[in-house]
């Protein structure tokens, strides 16, 4: 009969195959398009188990796998949007190898008697990598796991103090306290107790802190908002200059009219509505711009605006006898938009209940515009935008964060996506498609004055501190220990 020691390699290779398949499956349905935000607090669980009982090859394989195989669930949407398979592969490779390389950072710390600095580094390792990739990369934080977590609202709430940073280190912070505290109870109790302790204490006090900022009142007054779009017919592309323009313009005018009467006092309609050049935006402006004089709304419009020196992708904004002002998008979505200068400047203005502004799409995928926006004293954002339908939620959605961070409510109108209301609580206050109907209105009332937030003072204080954690990390899991941890236990009992 074979021994126990024989069948150790199977017994290891179906952990392997478990854990690999587990991890793969929680973090397929726990991120994406649209994400179960409970999965991903423990989708790595079981891929640390297995690293903490399996060799160091086994333990990096089988993360990267896993984790590989997990961020695959985007790859039909990369693929409609027109992202070069080479250029997703490759960066689903890097998540997974920084994945598989922070596995085994934790793996060395916890098997060297450094548990506790073991369950802060592995999700320091992820940080630091989103917080490069956010520097480096076109859609900033577009793809940071933070992002799973937009209907947790507690825990959303860290965002007002350390951004989408804080959110991602917590959320990473449970499976390692588990995993390590797991492996130490037998073999040392009293550091799986203080893995335990120091793990579980900072998200305990996390959530506190947001059920509390959940619970206090919004300060002061709120705004009727209203948005408006349409992808009915060829609405949802921009209108050519000209007659074509004015029709779509003299349409969207009318909705905006009524309700504007109806008692709107902000009305956002989608990006890129139509193309108008120097000569053609007066007859723009000549529509809208009565609306507001006449009703005391602020009406904010998205353009294509090409003149023979330059092309914006811009916001018109039309208030009560003011000048037109305008605003040129400052984070282009390559390649579609490579024909537009960035703009530079932002665009706020005083009303009744103090400064708003405007901003436009992809704008809202990077952390610091929106800060300086907060600095600014914002209480609501205006903001045309347009999606690709599949993304309505894992894209429109990511704007939410940027108004905890900052604490500003967002006024969000997209073509091919939603029309979306927000506090500056991350709570959705009215929702709808935009393929709900030929022309497709929504209104509500928004808090509409500035909250400030420890966040847009400290900026990415946060991920500074989470490279400085995970380089400590790094030169102590090379540092000579006394205490060691017995790694490989037996998967399989041995006979006596």
């Amino acid at each position: 009969m074979a021994s126990a020691n024989s069948r150790r390699p199977a017994a290891t290779l179906v952990a392997a195959l478990l854990a690999c398949v587990a991890t793969a499956a929680l973090a397929w349905l726990g991120n994406g398009l649209e994400p179960r935000w409970p999965l991903m607090w423990i989708a790595p669980l079981p891929i640390l188990w297995f690293a903490l009982r399996s060799r160091v090859l086994a333990a990096a394989a089988v993360a990267f796998i896993a984790w590989f195989a997990g961020y695959m669930n985007l790859s039909h949407y990369l693929h409609l949007v027109g992202v070069p398979p080479a250029a997703w592969l490759s960066g689903v490779a890097v998540a997974a190898l920084v994945f598989a390389l922070a596995t085994l950072l934790f793996r060395a710390l916890v098997l060297r008697g450094r548990p506790v600095l073991a369950v802060f580094a592995f999700p320091a390792a992820e940080v630091t990598y989103e917080y490069i990739r956010n520097l480096s990369w076109p859609h900033g934080t577009s793809l940071s796991l933070a992002y799973s977590q937009l209907h947790c609202l507690p825990l959303l709430q860290t965002a007002s103090l350390a951004g989408p940073w804080g959110i991602t280190f917590l959320l990473l912070l449970f499976p390692a306290t588990l995993a390590a505290a797991w492996h130490l109870r037998a073999a040392s109790p009293q550091q799986a107790t203080r893995a335990a302790l120091a793990g579980l204490t900072p998200i305990l006090a996390a959530l506190i802190f947001g059920a509390i900022r959940l619970a206090l009142p919004a300060p002061g007054p709120s705004v009727p908002v209203a948005l408006i779009t349409s992808d009915a017919g060829t609405n949802d592309v921009p209108a050519a200059d000209g007659v074509p323009a004015q029709r779509l313009l003299s349409a969207y005018a009318a909705e905006a009219s009524h309700l504007a009467d109806a008692g709107a006092r902000a009305i956002v309609i989608p990006e890129k509505l139509v193309y108008v050049t120097p000569a053609t935006a007066p007859a723009a402006d000549a529509l809208f711009q009565p609306i507001a004089d006449r009703t005391a709304a602020t009406l904010v419009l998205g353009v294509d605006f090409e003149s023979p020196a330059v092309a914006w992708n811009q916001s018109r904004v039309y208030r009560p006898h003011q000048p037109v002002l305008t605003y040129a998008k400052h984070h282009l979505l390559p390649p579609f938009e490579d024909k537009f200068r960035p703009g530079t400047a932002r665009t706020t203005w005083p009303a009744s209940t103090g400064i708003w502004g405007t901003a436009i799409c992809k704008d809202m995928d990077f952390t610091p515009l929106s800060r300086h926006y907060g600095e600014d004293g914002a209480g609501l954002l205006l903001v045309p935008a347009w999606d690709f339908n599949i993304d309505r939620a894992f894209h429109g959605h990511i704007a939410i964060l940027r108004a905890v961070e900052d604490g500003f409510s967002l006024v969000r109108a997209a073509k091919n996506g939603y029309l979306t209301v927000t506090d500056n609580r991350g709570r959705i206050l009215a929702e709808r498609r935009s393929d709900a109907a030929p022309f497709v209105t929504l209104t509500a009332t928004v808090p509409a004055t500035h909250s400030p937030t420890l966040f847009q003072v400290i900026g990415d204080a946060f991920a500074w501190l989470a490279i400085a954690l995970l380089l400590i990390a790094l030169a102590a899991s090379f540092r000579p220990t006394r205490t060691r941890i017995a790694a490989n236990p037996p998967l399989v009992a041995q006979r006596q």
